[in-house]
């Protein structure tokens, strides 16, 4: 996919990242875990080899989201940072949005897809407004 340096952070930017090395696996996980722990409807992530990731600033909350699993994000501002499982330690999942050069890593597919919200698969058509919605939709 790409291979560079990628730095990133927290949007408050208490907490500051930078991976080297080949992104991969760029993709858009439905899974209920990742929307809960993001409050969002699907979570976009890149893996990178873990020998290759730091965090750079500040040190992130670690939660354990279930048994094989850690999640990171910042305490100050609560943006989710990434996401490691104990039996793959080689990987670490970054949140692509979290990453200054985020529009570099394009999605190559969709996983979890079994827990996808059913509203989420007609996003494409829904209105767009480049900048804030002018008056309400019914």
């Amino acid at each position: 996919m790409s291979q560079a340096e990628f730095a990133g952070g927290c949007l408050c930017g208490a907490v500051r990242l930078r991976a080297t090395g080949p992104a991969r696996n760029a993709t858009l996980c439905h899974c209920r875990t990742c929307r809960r722990a993001a409050g969002a409807p699907l979570v976009a992530w890149v893996t990178f080899a873990a020998r290759d990731f730091a965090f750079t600033r500040g040190d992130p909350v670690r939660y354990r989201s279930s048994p094989l699993v850690v999640r990171t994000f910042c305490g100050r501002c609560g943006t989710p940072l990434t996401y490691a499982r104990d039996d793959e330690p080689e990987t670490i999942d970054v949140t692509t949005i979290s990453l200054e050069r985020a529009h570099e890593l394009a999605p190559r597919d969709h996983i979890w897809t079994s827990h996808a919200l059913p509203w989420a698969r007609g996003l494409d058509a829904l209105p767009r407004s480049p900048e804030k919605r002018r008056g309400a939709h019914e």
